[in-house]
């Protein structure tokens, strides 16, 4: 199951990427839009750096010890 998912996402990128050229922005407003694919990098770090302060925020900041409610 997980390889089947992990190549379903690689496949997906890829096709991606390869979008990225062949439908470039053909009014860029910045100069890094006119890269091919900065799109899809912006994305794919862009959900990278959620997920991880996502998870360093639950860690040390939304999580209570186990013992939190028995204490006095």
């Amino acid at each position: 199951m997980t390889a089947k998912l992990r190549l379903l996402l690689y496949t997906a990128i890829a096709v991606t990427a390869v979008l990225g050229f062949i439908f470039p922005n053909h009014h860029p407003h910045f100069w890094w839009q006119k890269l091919p694919i900065f799109d899809v990098f912006f994305g794919f770090f862009g959900c990278i750096l959620i997920i991880v302060s996502a998870k360093w925020l639950g860690h040390h900041w939304l999580m209570k010890d186990r013992d939190y409610y028995d204490q006095n």
